[in-house]
């Protein structure tokens, strides 16, 4: 069994553990269907990114960026999102922002920018070529907004439908439950050599900022300041 594939299917345990004690702590908000759904996204949008580990040539040409897998992965989920239990809006894939979401979520997206301005101060950027400033001002923004603060957000959120305010807005296990797999996805991996591995502050950087563009889908009820927040942060490094 490819490691990639043991990999996600360990992180989907992590998933479905967590889920069921949560669910089973609050059965009357808990949907096992939308779980086992939440999970088989996960599977689905790894098998894209990864050519369905390795099983599909590559069409487009081979090059340091992932390009034919996040093309993939962006048109699985744009055609989960077409589903009638998902829906276009609910997904988050509308323009059309929330009366009144301007002026807070102007101020979270100045948090996640600052965010990464910290990180690239820390951690130190660099010079890039062309095509990695194209595809970290489009690719990981839209493909991966619209999966994890889209699709997947909105299965968790019916999974658990429970809800507590903070700041204005109804946070929910789906959110915490998106933000982590949204993190291990960077963080977490298998190799037949090494076997599991977890990278704690590559966990910490990502979930953090999958909060915040949480926040941000969560509110305005769209996906369009997420996505600009995303390839906005992925491209600070690049300039500074």
């Amino acid at each position: 069994m490819p490691d990639a594939v043991i990999s996600v299917l360990a992180i989907c345990g992590i998933v479905l553990a967590l889920g069921l004690a949560l669910g089973l702590a609050d059965r009357r908000n808990f949907s096992l269907g939308w779980l086992l759904v939440s999970v088989g996204l996960i599977v689905l949008n790894d098998a894209m990114l990864t050519r369905v580990w390795g099983t599909i040539p590559w069409v487009l040409p081979e090059s340091d960026w992932n390009w034919q897998g996040k093309l993939m992965a962006l048109a699985a989920s744009l055609l989960v999102a077409s589903l009638a239990a998902f829906g276009w809006k609910q997904s988050g894939l509308t323009l059309r922002q929330a009366k009144g979401s301007l002026g807070p979520s102007v101020f979270v997206l100045g948090l996640y920018l600052a965010f990464f301005v910290v990180i690239a101060l820390v951690f130190g950027g660099g010079k890039a070529s062309a095509e990695t400033v194209a595809f970290q001002l489009t690719m990981p923004g839209i493909e991966e907004e619209i999966f994890y603060r889209g699709i997947l957000l909105l299965a968790l959120n019916e999974a658990f439908r429970s809800r507590t305010r903070f700041a204005g807005i109804g946070w929910g296990w789906g959110a915490l439950l998106s933000s982590l797999v949204f993190g291990l996805a960077h963080a977490f991996s298998y190799s037949a050599a090494d076997g599991f591995a977890l990278e704690p502050i590559y966990l910490a950087l990502t979930a953090v900022p999958s909060l915040l563009a949480v926040g941000l889908r969560e509110r305005t009820g769209s996906l369009l300041l997420p996505i600009l927040a995303h390839n906005g942060g992925n491209a600070i490094p690049l300039l500074v």
